[in-house]
Parts: structure tokens; C-alpha cells; sequence
């Protein structure tokens, strides 16, 4: 989120989400990101193009994947999602002369990355160059997974501290709303959010720069430095002597600060069929956190001492069950203002969504509704492809995916 002087909490938003190319017809990937970007920008190979001023257009690691953003802090959520819609359709009529066509969910079902992974060429080739020498970017952890992050700013260590209290007690319940991964190389996981398993793992030669996912319990800048980002440089320098990679940009938890634009950067989202969708998911997280930070549910103090160690099994059990993980542990409801011992996480948000709903608008707490009704998208995708694994049938499956994001429209199987 940049472009502004530091906002206050909730003063401005920031939406990223990143989609695939793939091939119209057999929905293989096609590295093509670079010359979609060329065609726009005047025929110049660039990393970002600026559309209506409202959405840019960016590279990723990966020549297939292109992600879409705000250009600068939006003032509401609304309006993001009409301007993001018109960009999908813009560059599927752009795509649609290469025989390709973009797709959402947060992995590929059947992408083979030892095989079909293309790096990005141009600018910045040198960062994504050191990614692959230390990490080994033909994984599925790295050339195969698609997010949307939602950014939040913060204005000084009073705000700082309290979002990411708030943001590191949410965290743990985001995949039982927003996974959409069930399937990898074509054979369904038997977990609820694959891609966040890939995400927990694709950097395991260096651990710390994930850690547990959930950030530890740091309130303050200088802490933030102290605990994260020093011990993240100290343990890259012997695979990093020059220096290419930058600690924001390795810092890899389910959250992160950047403090270069003010901001906290939630990563734990899958991205969605639509962006109806994606943008319901991200209403109802910010109208959880805002809950959290004006203290209504629970003491600030309260949400700070609860220890990341105890989230981290919450996390684990949701990431493979979804909304059908069971959440045992009475503190932690307590701190949403619950009174039981145990609850499933589907119920939980139900729950919440009863406590935030009204502020949401009517289509996003149609949506609301539609997941916590009919399961997450990774859910409803399980239930589409059942036990027909032929390549004929996830192809048809995801056919219907790809023209939920050009219409925007929520998947919703017989």
C-alpha cells in the first residue's frame, strides 16, 4: 500500500490477489505473463502496468502467474472489487488471441512445476535467480501457489501493536473461509488448504523465515526488528552473502510488517473463484479485526499474552479440516467472546459472521452465507470433483472456475 502518507487503522485498504494463465482449452499453464504485460505497456517488457489508475498489473516469480493490485490505498472495499472485475475481463479479451485465459483458486490442479516452470526473465531477474539457487523454485511451495493478501495500515507502535495482536489471533481461523486447494498433480490431498501446507514448507532450508506461520508476539517496531527481521538476515547471510534479498521480503509468516509503507500484509488467504468473492472474504476479516483492536470482545492486553504456540495447533488442525476442524481451547474463544470449550471452526465464523454482518453490504453477506452454507471453495470443489480423478473431469470442474472469475460469479456445484 503506497502512495500516501501513513493512514490510521481502517483509514485505507489494499488488495492483492494473483490468478494463472492457462491454456483455454486444456487449462495447462502458459508462461505468457511477460508478453500480456509487453502488449500493455507500449511494447516494452515491464514488470507493472497501471490500469484506470485504480489496479496494476504485475510479474510474479513465475512467467504464468500475474497478480492484481491496488494502485495506492483504497478509501473502501467496494469499489475495489468493481475495478479488479474490469481488469479480468480486460485481460481475458487480451488473452483470449493467445488461446489462454486466467484462473483462480490458490493452486493448479494438475501443473507439473519440475516440468513447467518458467521463471521471470526480465527486470529483477537477479532476486528471483537467488530464490531458485537457494530454494529450488520447481516446487509446487513456490511456482504454484496463489494468494490474495490483504494489506492494513498503521499509524505509529500503539497501532502497530494492537492490529497485530488482532491479526495473529485471526489468522489461525482464515482457511476454514478462504481455502480453495483440496487437489495437487491431479489427485485429490486429502487436506482442506494444500497450498498452505506447500506454503509452511517451501522454504524449510532456511526455517526461520516462515517460522510457525503465526508471527511471534511483537507489538512495537523496534521488537519487530529485534526478533524477526535480524534473526532472518542473520540466517540468510551464508546463502545471501551480496545481500540481494531484502528481510520484508523474506520474512514469509502468515503476516507480516511492512513498515516501509506502514502497513500489515495478511498472506493466509487462498485466492477465490471470483472476486465477489475474494473481497467478501476480506469485508469480514477486517470487520473481525476491527472487533478485535477497538477491544470489544477482549481486553488488548488479553489478546497480546495469548502465546503464538498455543495458535499454531489451531492453525495446523484448520489448514487440513477446514471448517470442520474442531477449535478446543476455551481461552482462545473466550478472546471472541465465547463462552464454550470447544467449537467448529465453520461454527465459529458463524458466529461471527451473526456479531459483524451488519458491516457488511447484502452481496457479501450472500457470499458469507454461501461459504459457512455450502463449505469453503476447496470444500465445494471435493464435492465436484468426487472420486472421478480422469483429467477430463478436473478440466471440466475447473472450466467452471475460470468462468466464475470472468463473470463473478460464486461456484456453487449440483
Amino acid at each position: 500500500m503506497k502512495g500516501k502518507p501513513a493512514l490510521h487503522l481502517y483509514q485505507g485498504y489494499g488488495i492483492e490477489i494473483e490468478y494463472m494463465v492457462v491454456d483455454r482449452e486444456t487449462l495447462a499453464v502458459r508462461p505468457l505473463v511477460d508478453e500480456l504485460l509487453r502488449e500493455f505497456d507500449g511494447g516494452r517488457y515491464v514488470n507493472d502496468y497501471v490500469e484506470n489508475d485504480h489496479v496494476a498489473w504485475s510479474n510474479e516469480l513465475v512467467a504464468h502467474v500475474i497478480e492484481l493490485k491496488c494502485n495506492g490505498p483504497a478509501p473502501d472495499l467496494d469499489q475495489v472489487g468493481a475495478n479488479f472485475h474490469k481488469s479480468i475481463r480486460r485481460i481475458n479479451d487480451a488473452l483470449h488471441v493467445h488461446g489462454a485465459m486466467l484462473l483462480s483458486t490458490g493452486a493448479h490442479p494438475f501443473m507439473d512445476p519440475t516440468r513447467e516452470t518458467r521463471l521471470w526473465p526480465h527486470d529483477y531477474h537477479e532476486i528471483y535467480q537467488k530464490y531458485d539457487e537457494v530454494f529450488d523454485c520447481r516446487r509446487h511451495g513456490w511456482a504454484n501457489l496463489q494468494s490474495m493478501h490483504i494489506n492494513l495500515p498503521f499509524h505509529g507502535d500503539e497501532e502497530f501493536g494492537r492490529l497485530h495482536a488482532a491479526i495473529r489471533l485471526l489468522l489461525p481461523l482464515l482457511p476454514a473461509i478462504g481455502a480453495s486447494t483440496p487437489m495437487l498433480d491431479g489427485r485429490l490431498t486429502g487436506v482442506v488448504d494444500t497450498r498452505l501446507v506447500q506454503y509452511a514448507e517451501n522454504q524449510k532450508r532456511v526455517p526461520i523465515l516462515a517460522g510457525d506461520i503465526i508471527p511471534e508476539a511483537v507489538f512495537t517496531r523496534q521488537d519487530y526488528f529485534l526478533k524477526i527481521h535480524e534473526p532472518i538476515m542473520a540466517a540468510m547471510k551464508p546463502f545471501d552473502p551480496e545481500v540481494i534479498l531484502e528481510h520484508e521480503f523474506l520474512n514469509s509468516r502468515g503476516a507480516i510488517a511492512r513498515f516501509d509503507r506502514s502497513a500489515i500484509e495478511i498472506r493466509l488467504l487462498d485466492a477465490q473463484e471470483c472476486i465477489s468473492a475474494d473481497l467478501a472474504l476480506a469485508a469480514t476479516v477486517v470487520a473481525v479485526l476491527r472487533r478485535l483492536t477497538d477491544a470489544r470482545w477482549a481486553p488488548i492486553d488479553a489478546q497480546k499474552a495469548f502465546e503464538s504456540q498455543k495458535l499454531v495447533p489451531i492453525l495446523k488442525a484448520i489448514i487440513a479440516a477446514g471448517e470442520n476442524a474442531l477449535v478446543e481451547d476455551a481461552d482462545y474463544l473466550a478472546l471472541f467472546g465465547i463462552g464454550k470449550q470447544s467449537l467448529r471452526a465453520g461454527e465459529l465464523w458463524g458466529h461471527l459472521l451473526e456479531q459483524v454482518g451488519s458491516d457488511l453490504n447484502h452481496d457479501q453477506r450472500q457470499i458469507l452465507n454461501h461459504v459457512l452454507k455450502h463449505g469453503t471453495l476447496s470444500t465445494r470443489l471435493q464435492r465436484a470433483l468426487g472420486p472421478d480423478s480422469s483429467l477430463e473431469h478436473i478440466q471440466d470442474v475447473y472450466r467452471q472456475i475460470a468462468d466464475c472469475l470472468q463473470e463473478n460469479t460464486p461456484f456453487a456445484p449440483a
